[in-house]
């Protein structure tokens, strides 16, 4: 090959090279920024923040990088924000399972210790229970009826977080309850004798 043709495959090479390397990478940036997207609404800002956080943080650098005119590293940035996007989606999947599932146990054991106190609370308006004790009971399951009810509705919102956060504390509290109506019917019984 003669020395002319050897200068004209480099050049040609050369401007091949160039031209690929000449044109910010927009169509990987938008699959990123898609990706973010999707990852967001499938829950990754509270069960991925970290994931979803350096995808953010990629994509800007991609945004960054394209107006340095640096294109590789754009297109770099943007693929790395496309599998950390991709990343966060999975991780907000399997988060979101498990904040269910949580959900869905606390709000199980509320409604047994719920109708738990009904229960007791039914048989110690049968024997002598002093009226007070009757009426705390009355309104400690009033109050934890009415939580379970709240928790309940943002379970069907599909806010797992606050369904927990509201029926904190109420379990035991019913729990409590039926025991002291517990031993209040017990001893009811004996003064009934």
């Amino acid at each position: 090959m003669s020395l002319r043709c050897r200068l004209l495959s480099a050049v040609i090479v050369a401007a091949v090279t160039a031209a690929a390397c000449g044109d910010p990478p927009d169509k990987e940036i938008q699959q990123a920024q898609g990706a973010i997207d999707a990852a967001k609404a499938a829950g990754a800002d509270l069960y991925a923040r970290d994931e979803l956080a350096a995808a953010e943080k990629a994509l800007k650098d991609a945004n960054t990088a394209v107006n340095d005119r640096d294109y590789r590293l754009a297109l770099n940035n943007a693929l790395d924000a496309r599998e950390h996007a991709q990343t966060a989606a999975k991780q907000a999947a399997d988060g979101k399972a498990a904040a269910r599932s949580g959900a869905e146990r606390v709000l199980r054991d509320a409604e047994i210790a719920l109708a738990e106190a009904r229960a007791r609370l039914k048989t110690a308006e049968t024997v002598r229970v002093p009226p007070r004790t009757l009426n705390d009971a009355r309104r400690l399951i009033a109050d934890g009826d009415s939580t379970v009810q709240k928790a309940r509705a943002a379970f069907d919102r599909a806010d797992y977080s606050a369904a927990g956060d509201i029926i904190a504390g109420t379990t035991t509290r019913l729990l409590a309850t039926a025991r002291d109506l517990e031993t209040a019917a017990v001893s009811g019984a004996r003064r009934r004798r």
